[in-house]
């Protein structure tokens, strides 16, 4: 069996920015209900940019950064990938509705069938 290393970095540094992320996030949703009576442009405000600053102070975080990095990763394979052309497309997706239809009534018939050996023939429940 093959040992796998994983490491993982849980600094003090990153945890505090998570706890201030957790407490931005907090006070962005008390600041929302607290501030009813002021209006709600303010209490819009306050939550938008308490949520934005919990985003900045997440993505400067190492969680943040790996996050960063595999988003970075993936839209870089996305370019990667070799999407096929309209007609390509429309006849793979004509394939599927044909095949779709052939099953159908496949399955129809073989209901259709198994009703009549059984009520029919072997019950004896003519309708």
């Amino acid at each position: 069996m093959a040992s796998t290393n994983i490491e993982t970095v849980n600094s003090g540094a990153d945890k505090a920015k998570l706890a201030g992320c957790a407490l931005l996030v907090l006070g962005a949703l008390v600041g929302f209900y607290l501030l009813a009576p002021q209006g709600v442009i303010l209490q819009w405000v306050t939550l938008v940019l308490g949520l934005a600053l919990a985003v900045v102070l997440f993505l400067t975080s190492y969680h943040g950064k790996v996050l960063t990095g595999f988003g970075r990763d993936a839209y870089r394979e996305l370019h990667k990938v070799v999407w096929p052309t309209r007609k390509e497309a429309s006849q793979m997706t004509l394939y599927v509705f044909g095949f779709v239809f052939i099953m159908a009534l496949m399955l129809w018939f073989t209901d259709k069938t198994l009703e009549w050996v059984f009520y029919d023939l072997i019950l004896g429940w003519k309708k």
